[in-house]
């Protein structure tokens, strides 16, 4: 007589593979739920009140692209967005597709951005230029000369100049369209 198995004894082993492929699946998903975490870290910034501020700009002489001496003082009567930045610089790549967002939806109310790149030279900065399709006016600073007459060396760093070339509010770390929106569009009504 042929011997029956046991239906009692392949209950543990079932359960034994199920608990290890439940087991690999979760292993298996863990670095893409870790990195989907970062990338959301890495993109969320945080709505921050920026520095109010009642001094007048400094207007050093700086260069455009084409080599043209370019000053701040060239922008009065436009609400100016002054950001000092360099082509190195991660969070700087990530707020310029913002900046020309928030340009081109304000530019036609008396706003500019005036991006001054920090010691590349005018290649390095045009190569990057055309690869994030900037439209705004961008201007070389090789030495530094604006980070030093506005004492702060931080990157990315941004001022809002009034109309009358007076600094009014200063962040220092990146910003987006939502901070833009709640502190300068007030501003371009007026």
């Amino acid at each position: 007589m042929e011997k029956q198995p046991n239906p009692k004894s392949r209950t543990p082993l079932i359960l034994t593979l199920i608990t290890a492929g439940v087991f690999l699946i979760g292993a298996a998903l863990i670095p893409l739920l870790v990195r989907g975490q970062q990338n959301a870290l890495a993109t969320a910034v945080i709505v921050r009140p920026p520095v109010v501020m009642n001094q007048t700009a400094p207007s050093v002489p700086l260069t455009d692209l084409q080599g043209n001496p370019v000053t701040l003082s060239l922008t009065r009567g436009k609400i100016v967005l002054l950001n000092n930045w360099a082509t190195w610089c991660p969070p700087c790549q990530a707020e310029m597709p913002e900046l020309q967002a928030y340009y081109q939806a304000h530019s036609g109310q008396g706003f500019l951005v005036v991006a001054i790149e920090s010691g590349e030279p005018a290649d390095t900065v045009t190569s990057f230029v055309q690869q994030y399709e900037l439209t705004f006016p961008v201007w070389l600073d090789l030495k530094s000369d604006n980070l030093a007459a506005l004492q702060n060396w931080d990157l990315p760093s941004s001022y809002i100049v009034d109309r009358q070339g007076t600094l009014r509010m200063r962040w220092t770390g990146p910003v987006n369209q939502a901070i833009l929106e709640k502190y300068v569009t007030p501003l371009l009504l007026k």
